[in-house]
């Protein structure tokens, strides 16, 4: 995105590994006279620290907005597709529209909106090098700790607010007690070989 004058969000998702609950990905456009300090990955930072973070980062920036694909889109469309879907919708959330974006990863959302296509640039590692993406990464880690922390105490047999989901031996164990529940990824090999 060279010569590019007007606001750029950052994107990123959280959620693409786990066996249960949604693809969260979130938008950020910093504030270009509002600094915030110690952005960086959220896998580098504690669930203390992104949890202040994130909250500086929604009274901070310019603008900023998260999506998420559930579980049955995840598995009717793949979870690449559905990554992409969120992506979309976050970027379309925004308050906003971004003459351009930056988004963590090798691929890009689709950018087209409407009548008018949106600059974008993949960036691998873009977490660890771009504030906003970092921006980005940690609203929607935070987000979708959030949101499977509330599952949790819908679905306390499988103890989502433990390890959000991600396939742990603790979760593997639960999924061969209880089976699957409506949360789970159907679609993803250790699920689907429970049925």
């Amino acid at each position: 995105m060279s010569q590019i004058y007007g606001p750029v969000a950052g994107v990123d998702e959280a959620g693409r590994g786990p066996l249960a609950g949604p693809v969260v990905a979130a938008a950020v456009i910093l504030h270009p006279e509002r600094s915030i300090g110690g952005l960086r990955d959220s896998k580098q930072l504690s669930a203390a620290r992104r949890d202040v973070l994130s909250a500086e980062i929604r009274c901070r920036a310019l603008c900023w907005s998260v999506a998420w694909s559930d579980p049955a889109e995840i598995d009717a469309l793949n979870i690449l597709a559905a990554t992409m879907l969120a992506m979309r919708r976050a970027i379309l959330g925004l308050a906003i529209t971004p003459v351009g974006v930056e988004v963590d990863g090798n691929r890009l959302p689709d950018l087209r909106f409407h009548d008018r296509e949106i600059d974008g640039v993949a960036i691998i590692g873009g977490d660890a090098k771009v504030d906003a993406i970092s921006a980005a990464s940690i609203i929607a880690k935070t987000t979708r700790d959030r949101m499977m922390i509330a599952m949790d105490a819908l679905y306390p047999n499988y103890e989502f607010a433990r390890h959000k989901g991600y396939g742990t031996e603790t979760h593997r164990e639960r999924l061969r007690e209880f089976g699957p529940c409506r949360e789970h990824r159907r679609s993803f090999a250790p699920v689907r070989a429970l049925r």
